[in-house]
């Protein structure tokens, strides 16, 4: 799988000067953090399941979760379970006769239980599994979730990786974050090897104290929220080979139709030229909240996102590609002549790099450029955005 796979090959070719590279479930794990991108969350209980995550990974969804928590009542978890178990088989049965590869799958389980018990029902289908979502992950409760983990992974006799959700009152409460935070980062760090990367619950941070961003607004206006995630980068998102990837928190805002974009760019005028369009096109559908938030993510040490709709997807991906100025500056400060340091005019003339400074933020740039590519000098956000929608 590749991100803008979906594009035909001549159209990516004109958009990227350097294109995203082909992954797979079993590349290296650092490869696979930075890869999730747009994490599309689904009901574990939904009708045809099968036939679903084949169209999200027909139109460039590359990872998903199958939610047996909070997207469903405590009266169908077990229905849940059972639908699993029945469209991984489709799945299966699917590829085994030539279909198309599906995305990284996650079940988000309730129990660590649930874990081992799904691994063994799963059967031979537990090929096409990736791992599993662990939510309100703390120290108490995580030490059972990753021992279940680690059985499922002898069990099923291939890697099966954890995405723990970090949404506990503890967490957030400020008289015990610190101390939430140190017992994470230890248990994480002792199954270091299984934690893919870390997930934030925000929609569960705001429920605690009555709170609901508006559509306008993202994560990092809601103060109270903003400080937790930039106390969690802080001590579990350090570039020193202790830290993880943290992806963005979910954005609950969305249009009815997966097509929504298509009629303002039928209309639009943006196809001669005019970017704006697009843009207001994007404002008038409570988009321009989401891109605030996808831009302040990576500003504030998140990549990817969890998604819970499919229109999500696409404009998560298109500004995770690398700018080609981007690239050149980090290009330029990993150089082999550059490591004893020193400071250097950008390639595009308009800011300094420094060598030593940059370095962490010049190598997380090449992982995601090898995820999501490099865009041409004269392509950006819109192009990219628009290309995705016609593929």
């Amino acid at each position: 799988m590749r991100h803008f796979g979906h594009i035909p090959s001549a159209v990516r070719s004109g958009l990227f000067h350097r294109e995203p590279a082909d992954f797979t479930a079993d590349s290296p794990a650092r490869t696979l953090a930075v890869a999730l991108g747009a994490t599309l969350y689904s009901p574990a209980t939904r009708p045809r399941l099968a036939d679903a995550v084949r169209k999200q990974a027909a139109r460039g969804v590359v990872s998903m979760v199958l939610c047996l928590e909070d997207s469903i009542s405590d009266a169908d978890v077990e229905a849940g379970e059972d639908n699993l178990v029945h469209e991984f088989r489709d799945l299966a049965d699917g590829r085994a006769a030539g279909g198309p590869d599906v995305p990284l799958l996650f079940i988000r389980v309730r129990e660590p239980r649930q874990i081992t018990d799904l691994t063994d029902r799963l059967g031979d289908t537990v090929s096409l599994l990736s791992g599993f979502v662990l939510p309100k992950f703390t120290e108490a409760r995580g030490g059972a979730f990753l021992e279940a983990l680690t059985q499922a992974e002898r069990a099923a006799g291939r890697r099966l990786y954890a995405m723990p959700v970090l949404e506990s009152p503890e967490l957030l409460h400020l008289e015990t974050r610190a101390e939430t935070l140190a017992c994470i980062a230890s248990i994480t760090d002792k199954y270091r090897d299984r934690v893919l990367a870390l997930r934030l619950g925000v929609t569960d941070f705001c429920s605690a104290y009555g709170l609901r961003r508006s559509p306008d607004m993202t994560a990092y206006d809601v103060k109270v929220v903003a400080h937790v995630i930039a106390d969690v980068v802080n001590v579990l998102g350090r570039a020193d080979g202790s830290g993880f990837t943290i992806t963005g928190p979910v954005w609950e805002y969305f249009r009815p139709g997966e097509r929504m974009f298509k009629p303002q760019l039928r209309r639009s005028p943006f196809l001669e030229g005019r970017a704006e369009d697009l843009r207001t096109a994007l404002i008038e559908h409570d988009m321009d909240g989401l891109l605030r938030e996808i831009e302040l993510d990576r500003a504030n040490g998140l990549l990817g996102k969890t998604c819970i709709h499919p229109t999500h997807v696409l404009p998560v991906h298109a500004l995770s590609v690398v700018s080609h100025e981007e690239w050149s500056d980090a290009q330029d400060i990993l150089r082999p002549e550059r490591d004893g340091g020193g400071v250097l005019r950008s390639a595009y003339t308009n800011k300094m790099n420094e060598v030593k400074p940059h370095r962490a933020w010049a190598e997380r740039t090449l992982l995601r450029a090898d995820a999501f590519g490099v865009a041409r000098e004269d392509v950006g956000f819109v192009e990219l955005l628009t290309a995705g929608l016609a593929g």
